[in-house]
């Protein structure tokens, strides 16, 4: 950790102060009103703009004049299907301050589950990013376009021309529909332990769950986190994880405002480096994919390097690791030490400059984080504290500390947040973050959180002497990818089995950044079928898909195109022996034994993974 310099300075918004998430923002304006609240990329300008949090309340009330004119009642809910942007934040800090409740959607979803949340969440209101998201929806059968009709107002926010021949009443454009003006903003007299937001999360029955959280939910563990970690009026964090997601959510957006720092959007995943340079945060959120691919490409240039250049980089890290394990207290000092000057000028800096160079920490949550890569990024002198949540917990769960960092957990708990050992070890929490429950589906809930308040993650974790948690397995089968999102597996490789060709599928992908199924073809079907497409092999020796791969893909998403789009298989396997009792793949009951399975083609694995 970078020492406190005179000029950092700490005013976090306390839970009471704030009472609410818009009390909240509210004020922060009145502390901190001509600070640069938030950057964006200008793309007419080609440059980075800024809002202070004045100019973010005055577009506040013009959004907030564009909902009244809708005549929508507190309670009601409004969608927003948009990229990390300042009009994300106006549009729900407008709504929560009406007493509205927000239910976010992944900008990059299909078209078919944004319509199923649209409908079961009864939203009113829809804000999409661009005409494109529409014309989306209106290629949607006629009857998953009745979920569509239902919304009062839809709302577009970059669009040059809507193109009203594909249009409808009910469509506008952003600029049509804020007011010119607007007094100030509104804040309804409400309890912290209303409804704030529904937000979707997937569930083992293939469609997501409305996960209900209260502004008391969210503030109370933003608040916590301010208590783990110190964030100053001074800090810079960019903002790259979708909002429709609670990490981000909670430990970006609302936490920033609890402690009046400041957000950049980030433009693109792809453009994440450039934007790294150019904003210099000091504080990132992010998920384990993220490092896993800066960490493939110091491999890839390592392996291009001499003999003596990668030694000197795996020196580097092995001293650095060992100059972290000597300030958390777990190791003696050494006289290699003394070589960290050297090694922090010569290596550490200059990975840690491609970051912006100014990074004090990095929280990484959403999907764990692999032993090799945290090792490899704390040894280069960058604090990664891990940490656990789910979005029922509003997310944040625990989280190591700075100066209690055990990589290999996630952490302790949040103030606050308790936490114990359920039936079969599954870790159980209770604490003011955990939700109101599911939207319109009281048996899920009562099956979620027990009569006494405790929420059952469905994790199996050990709690050592001093409150760390380890994760140690899943009771649900969840695969949980490195960009975080969760995939129920069982419904995708039903949905595959339904398809004659495949006669047993397994699929794979966690800690991946993307799904693969190892597929068993059936013995009548496999032979016709390879007649047809020719006998070459499934995989190449690169690794490359093949045209028998294509062809196999091609049936597989044609059958889990009702999943989200992040449960995309992107990768097939052909496996030429059966599952069977016999040979120890499947139990008595004949479930599939999936560890074993792993086990036995892990090579094979590798190689839909090879170079990604």
């Amino acid at each position: 950790m970078q020492p406190e310099k005179p000029h950092d300075s700490v005013d976090v918004i306390s839970v009471d102060q704030a009472k609410t998430l818009d009390g909240l923002f509210r004020e922060r304006v009145k502390r901190s009103g001509e600070q640069v609240a938030y950057r964006y990329f200008n793309k007419l300008t080609e440059q980075w703009d800024s809002y202070t949090w004045s100019h973010m309340d005055r577009f506040i009330a013009r959004w907030q004049g564009a909902l009244e004119q809708e005549k929508l009642v507190p309670g009601d809910r409004v969608a927003v299907m948009v990229r990390n942007c300042p009009e994300w934040i106006m549009f729900e800090q407008a709504a929560l301050g009406l007493g509205l409740v927000v239910v976010p959607l992944y900008v990059d979803d299909r078209a078919e589950n944004a319509a199923y949340v649209l409908d079961h969440s009864e939203a009113k209101i829809l804000l999409l990013e661009d005409v494109q998201k529409w014309r989306d929806f209106l290629a949607l059968t006629p009857e998953q376009k009745l979920s569509i009709d239902k919304v009062q107002r839809i709302v577009v926010l970059r669009c040059a021309d809507l193109n009203l021949d594909i249009s409808k009443p009910q469509v506008v454009s952003v600029h049509d529909w804020l007011p010119a003006q607007a007094g100030e903003v509104k804040h309804l007299d409400k309890d912290p332990h209303d409804l704030a937001t529904i937000v979707y999360t997937s569930g083992t029955s293939g469609r997501p769950k409305g996960v209900m959280l209260s502004h008391h939910n969210i503030l109370t563990n933003a608040y916590a986190s301010t208590e783990t970690v110190t964030i100053y009026t001074t800090d810079w964090m960019l903002s790259f994880l979708p909002l429709s997601h609670m990490f981000e959510r909670t430990s970006g957006y609302y936490l920033s405002i609890m402690a009046g720092g400041a957000i950049a959007f980030n433009r693109s995943i792809p453009e994440l480096q450039e934007d790294l340079l150019s904003i210099r945060p000091t504080l990132m959120i992010s998920v384990p994919r993220i490092f896993e691919r800066i960490y493939a490409g110091i491999r890839a240039k390592l392996d291009e390097s001499s003999s003596f250049s990668r030694w000197l980089f795996n020196l580097a890290v092995d001293v650095g690791y060992q100059r972290f394990e000597y300030q958390q207290g777990r190791a003696c000092w050494s006289l290699k030490l003394l070589l960290w000057p050297l090694l922090k000028k010569m290596i550490a800096d200059k990975v840690l400059n491609k970051l912006g160079g100014r990074l004090r920490f990095v929280i990484s949550g959403g999907a764990p984080l692999s032993a090799e890569v945290s090792r490899v990024f704390i040894g280069l002198g960058l604090p990664i504290l891990q940490g656990y949540g789910m979005t029922e917990s509003s997310p944040v769960v625990s989280v190591n500390r700075p100066d209690d960092n055990v990589p290999a957990s996630i952490g302790l708990t949040l103030p606050g947040v308790q936490v114990n050992l359920g039936e079969n070890d599954a870790l159980m929490i209770r604490g003011p973050n955990v939700m109101l429950g599911y939207w319109k589906n009281e048996e899920a809930t009562k099956q979620a959180i027990s009569a006494d308040g405790w929420l059952n993650s469905g994790d199996v974790a050990r709690i050592d002497q001093q409150g760390h948690i380890f994760i140690t397995g899943r009771h649900k089968e969840i695969i949980v990818l490195s960009t975080g999102e969760k995939i129920p597996p069982a419904d995708m490789e039903a949905a595959i089995l339904q398809e004659s060709l495949f006669d047993q599928v397994m699929i794979v992908g966690e800690g991946r950044s993307f799904l693969s199924v190892l597929a068993v073809l059936n013995a009548h079907a496999k032979e016709k079928f390879f007649t047809k497409y020719g006998l070459d092999q499934t995989l190449n020796q690169n690794g490359q898909k093949s045209h028998v791969e294509e062809v196999l893909l091609d049936k597989v998403t044609r059958q889990t195109n009702a999943f989200p789009g992040y449960a995309r298989i992107r990768r097939i396997a052909v496996i030429d022996e059966p599952w069977t009792v016999d040979n120890g793949f499947l139990t008595p009951t004949l479930k599939l034994k999936r560890n074993k399975v792993l086990e036995k083609y892990r090579e094979v694995i590798e190689q839909l993974y090879n170079g990604r």
